[in-house]
């Protein structure tokens, strides 16, 4: 099977949100890194899982690049979480992949944090914080 289709598989199994399932397309010594966090192995995956569930309550994905060489696989894409209170989140992502002997070996996930700031800032006073930082990140560019 090529890598385009296992890849198109695992964003699947995300969306379905099965993690046994999931935790089979990773080779058993695989590396993740998010958000500049590395996690290593089956165990590092399934912490993953566990962290990328509890904070996208429905999550499904719109491939926009997809480059496929070899072993590696890149994809830039929209990540489009609906959250608990109906708003819709929709984050422009990227990730690579490489994989070894069909499974999984690396994922590096890269995206703008400040796209879930709402999921973490509750009150008031988080929001406003939130506000305030998005604001000066995109001054000088608007």
């Amino acid at each position: 099977m090529d890598i385009k289709t296992i890849a198109e598989n695992f964003d699947k199994a995300l969306t379905e949100r099965n993690i046994p399932s999931i935790l089979k397309f990773f080779h058993e010594n695989c590396e993740i890194t998010t958000l500049n966090v590395p996690l290593k192995g089956k165990e590092g995956a399934q912490q993953w899982l566990k962290w990328l569930f509890e904070k996208t309550p429905q999550l499904d994905f719109e491939p926009v690049v997809i480059i496929s060489e070899g072993n590696v696989f890149y994809e830039e894409f929209y990540a489009i979480v609906k959250l608990k209170n109906g708003q819709i989140i929709r984050s422009h992502q990227a990730e690579t992949l490489i994989f070894e002997e069909n499974k999984l070996k690396i994922l590096k996930i890269f995206f703008n944090p400040l796209d879930f700031a709402d999921i973490v800032a509750k009150d008031p006073i988080s929001k406003r914080l939130i506000k305030i930082i998005q604001r000066k990140a995109r001054k000088g560019l608007k």
